[in-house]
């Protein structure tokens, strides 16, 4: 996450575009560390969210209003008292640091114009939103910091404000070629962590961007870079403090599959290809909005499917033992053949032993190689034809047991790996239902009494408008890849797999018509996306027409079979721009 001094940076151009001249109607504190903002500016009414959590330090436009509590706190109602009708004259941030200046403009109690600053510090743990008399004497702030918890500085009415400079960095924006060769030659680290550390408002996905912009490898020595090598870094570095100057940001998020993995108000083409895309915004409030939401929803799933992801992984650790032993039983029975053909030689050979031997050396006709055979010289040669016969019968009756056993264990591992990928498909709440009750239904989850009704089932499949205008549908589990196939699917229609992996089946309606190439790519795509392989480059997917798929009797829902197929190769993608969700 790059809440960094460029999107800081981002974050003040847009607030100034929109906040300076602005009158404050209303002042809201919802949570203890969290501020809540209405101003109007002319005809346009804003709200400016504000939140110094050490977790989610954060500020920007929001449509949504968060009540406040009945009684609002003291700091609320100082900031009520002394700013609730003000006016906002400028918004600052001091070089790359991750700080926002709020001057604010009102009349005192004797009707004389004042100003007073609000400064809003984005600094992880150490967040804070400070209020501050115009000569820099804090008035109060919504976190008290004493000497016994900085040693750094105090944060408390009637001391000065001041911004703590625990590491001297340099300012990115001034820097000369000079100072900055000379500061990251001087760095014993990799080059990736030489510019955050000696930068300010660098973070260090923007140091990466940085490195790959200039060719060069950051984890590479910065001080073994060249003359060269260090002037193309400064000059990169230069161009991208060129765009901030002058307001050029670009604020994207970086999705891996439907996760966003990070932002930024730079292009961040270090994550070009590998499954990552970017998606670019008209504003970084939009953006952190979108962020936010899309990864607290990501989390909220995660957390509420961590029980049912654990019941698939005991089940699955235990069948994966399960197997590893049948199968060493399973070798273990391969000796089979040879005990019954000594039952065999010895009926045909035992004529020719006298008593007491303890082998028989004779030709095995089924080879035509001497063979010997260990007796027991105390049985006579039928005693110990039947000894090995008995024990050939064993060794069958245990193979054809542990056959069917290990068949029936490869087919469990199976249905709790294709329950494990509709975990990681699922994108709400209502997609856990059905799981669950898969769970339920096959033994894993034991069934609470609910008078025997089953729980309401809202969750539908995924449905996909292909670039010519034909449906497609994809299963997130099981029960709706079965539904798909064997319910909403005709004989006409197309049906995609992933090969030899879980995954959802991928059902295109045809309505009669011939598809195009491109269909098929594009329900290849997503077929490839919502299976075990969505994580690699390329896939390979099976496509069939459904009316040469069959279930296989008494297996789980959604295994099929089929004989002849067609096949291509597919890049996990659901985001096509050429088809519509």
């Amino acid at each position: 996450m790059a809440f960094d001094g460029i999107v800081i940076a981002n974050l003040t151009r847009d607030l100034k575009d929109r906040l300076e001249g602005a009158k404050i109607t209303k002042i809201a504190q919802p949570e203890k560390d969290e501020l809540l903002f209405t101003v109007k500016n002319f005809k346009d009414t804003y709200r400016v969210l504000m939140s110094a959590s050490a977790s989610l330090p954060l500020i920007y436009f929001t449509e949504s209003n968060k009540p406040g509590p009945l009684t609002a706190p003291n700091f609320c109602m100082l900031l009520r008292k002394h700013i609730g009708s003000g006016r906002i004259v400028s918004v600052s941030q001091p070089g790359l640091e991750r700080v926002i200046e709020f001057t604010i403009e009102h009349l005192d109690e004797m009707g004389d114009l004042r100003r007073k600053k609000l400064i809003v510090e984005l600094m992880g743990k150490h967040s804070n939103i400070i209020f501050c008399r115009d000569d820099g004497v804090i008035l109060d702030s919504i976190k008290h910091v004493s000497a016994q918890v900085s040693s750094v500085r105090e944060v408390l009415p009637g001391r000065k404000y001041f911004l703590p400079q625990t590491v001297e960095k340099a300012d990115p924006l001034t820097v000369s070629e000079e100072e900055f060769s000379r500061r990251i030659s001087a760095a014993p680290m990799p080059v990736q962590k030489a510019l955050y550390s000696t930068m300010t408002g660098l973070s260090p996905i923007v140091a990466l961007e940085l490195c790959h912009l200039a060719s060069i490898d950051g984890d590479h020595s910065a001080n073994e870079l060249s003359a060269a090598e260090l002037t193309h870094l400064y000059h990169t570095l230069a161009l991208m403090m060129e765009d901030i100057r002058e307001g050029r940001f670009t604020p994207n998020i970086v999705y891996r599959n439907d996760e966003p993995v990070e932002f930024a108000s730079v292009p961040l083409t270090c994550y070009n290809g590998g499954g990552y895309h970017a998606q670019e915004f008209a504003s970084v409030s939009l953006l952190l909005e979108t962020y936010y939401a899309s990864r607290d929803t990501v989390v909220r799933i995660r957390q509420k499917s961590t029980d049912l992801r654990k019941i698939v992984q005991t089940a699955l650790e235990r069948n994966y033992k399960k197997l590893e032993l049948q199968e060493k039983q399973l070798r273990d029975t391969d000796k089979r053949d040879r005990f019954k053909a000594y039952g065999e030689l010895l009926n045909t050979y035992g004529y020719e032993l006298q008593g007491g031997e303890k082998e028989l050396k004779c030709l095995n006709y089924y080879t035509n190689e001497e063979i010997k055979i260990p007796l027991d010289p105390q049985l006579t040669a039928r005693k110990n034809s039947q000894k090995y016969f008995d024990r050939y019968n064993k060794l069958k009756r245990t193979y054809e047991a542990l056959t069917e056993q290990t068949a029936a264990t490869r087919g469990e591992i199976d249905h709790l790996e294709s329950i494990a990928t509709s975990l990681e498909i699922a994108l709400k709440e209502e997609d856990l239902v059905q799981i669950k009750e898969e769970l339920t239904e096959y033994g894993y989850i034991r069934r609470h009494s609910t008078g025997g009704k089953k729980p309401k089932i809202t969750s539908k499949p995924f449905h996909y408008l292909s670039s010519d205008g034909f449906h497609i549908y994809v299963g997130k589990n099981n029960y709706q890849n079965e539904e798909l196939t064997f319910k909403l699917a005709s004989g006409s229609d197309w049906w995609f797999h992933a090969k030899g992996i879980p995954g959802s089946h991928v059902i295109v309606k045809t309505e009669g018509r011939e598809l195009p190439d491109r269909v098929f790519e594009e329900a290849g795509a997503l077929a490839a996306y919502y299976s075990k392989g969505r994580g690699n480059e390329k896939v390979e997917i099976d496509y069939i027409q459904k009316k040469h798929i069959r279930k296989v009797a008494g297996a789980a829902p959604g295994f099929v079979i089929y004989h002849t197929n067609y096949s291509l190769v597919a890049v996990p993608r659901a985001d096509l721009e050429e088809i519509e969700k």
